[in-house]
């Protein structure tokens, strides 16, 4: 009966250790959040557009041929995305169901 209480105790000390890790990742990302929202003077749209050109998916292109490079390589991911994508979905749809074993 003992070893059921040491191993009850650990577990909640266990669950109270990752509630409280996952609560001061909770309050920093909202600080941080608070924080860029001040620094961009509160204007949430400046904010996600600060961050989407951080992260390289907002570009300012110098010609249109750079423009349609970049279109037409988004385009071939997406192409080659699908065709890997459609036999597997096609094999999914297009299964039969196995038949009823009657007595």
């Amino acid at each position: 009966m003992e070893k059921s209480a040491t191993a009850e105790k650990q577990g909640s000390f266990l669950l109270a250790g990752i509630v409280g890790i996952g609560a001061a990742i909770g309050v920093w990302a909202v600080m941080t959040l608070i924080f860029s929202l001040a620094k961009v003077n509160w204007q949430l749209s400046e904010l996600v557009r600060q961050y989407l050109v951080s992260v390289g998916a907002i570009h300012e292109y110098e010609t249109l041929v750079d423009f349609y490079t970049h279109i037409k390589g988004v385009e071939y991911i997406i192409s080659v995305a699908f065709l890997g994508a459609f036999p597997a979905f096609f094999k999914y749809i297009s299964r039969t169901k196995a038949p009823i074993a009657s007595k």
